[in-house]
């Protein structure tokens, strides 16, 4: 990199995306790579495989950050952790070789009418409804599937599988601490895989300004989870699940 043409004026926005972003993903379990993924596809008109490469190489470092402020902050539960991590790296290493051969944009409308649903779902438990903890029953092929997702629709893990595990009554707080520390080895075995396809990501820009942002919030994020109501929690995921899912939609087929 030119350090003598650096331009911190120009970094700045995307810092503050960065950190706008994994704030709300450390607290609440998703939006990170949605948003970093509409602002570099939809705004910038990066190529989805190459915005999904790049946000995946970013979120080494900001899921490292997040799940080790989760364990300090006694956020994960072993048995979800565990439960996720396998059946997550071999849904990303796959989603990963198929976007780089394939577009999944005829998938990813249908994909995002499904989790408006299940945000919808949510923000009505939270508001109508305490929640009621139970065990989970159905992790590992949440795993799989949010790791695909993640990988081939750039973004998805945290909005399927923190979905889902807060649909079936589990403590908002564990899923988010559990689920944010199975990302980090998503990331890296996406990142991985995607370099193979792709060649290495440019750490700069856009880039090092979501890198920048996200390593900054990361602990914020991790501290507003333990500290949040799991009501608050449920209407929060609610809310930004289906207003992150529709944007989605609408930018698919507006």
């Amino acid at each position: 990199m030119d350090f003598a043409a650096f331009d911190l004026s120009a970094l700045l926005p995307f810092i503050l995306v960065g950190f706008a972003a994994q704030t709300i993903d450390g607290a609440l379990g998703m939006a990170f790579g949605v948003i970093s993924n509409t602002l570099l596809v939809g705004v910038m008109g990066v190529p989805p495989a190459l915005a999904s490469q790049r946000v995946h190489v970013v979120e080494c470092f900001t899921t490292a950050t997040s799940g080790i402020s989760h364990l300090l902050h006694g956020n994960i539960d072993k048995r979800l952790f565990f439960g996720l991590l396998i059946p997550g790296v071999i849904g990303g290493v796959t989603g990963a070789y198929v976007l780089s051969s394939l577009d999944a944009g005829v998938v990813k409308p249908f994909v995002m009418l499904y989790l408006t649903g299940i945000g919808l779902y949510i923000l009505w438990r939270g508001i109508a409804y305490p929640p009621q903890k139970r065990e989970a029953k159905v992790i590992a092929p949440l795993g799989l599937v949010g790791g695909f997702l993640d990988a081939a629709g750039g973004g998805g893990w945290g909005p399927v599988v923190t979905s889902n595990l807060l649909v079936q009554g589990v403590d908002p707080r564990k899923v988010v601490g559990s689920v944010s520390a199975v990302e980090f080895f998503l990331t890296i075995a996406v990142s991985a895989t995607f370099i193979w396809h792709l060649g290495f990501a440019d750490l700069a820009g856009a880039t090092l300004g979501l890198l920048i942002g996200g390593v900054l919030a990361a602990p914020v994020g991790a501290w507003a989870a333990k500290h949040f109501p799991a009501k608050t929690m449920l209407i929060l995921v609610g809310v930004v699940l289906t207003i992150t899912s529709l944007y989605g939609v609408w930018k698919a087929w507006g």
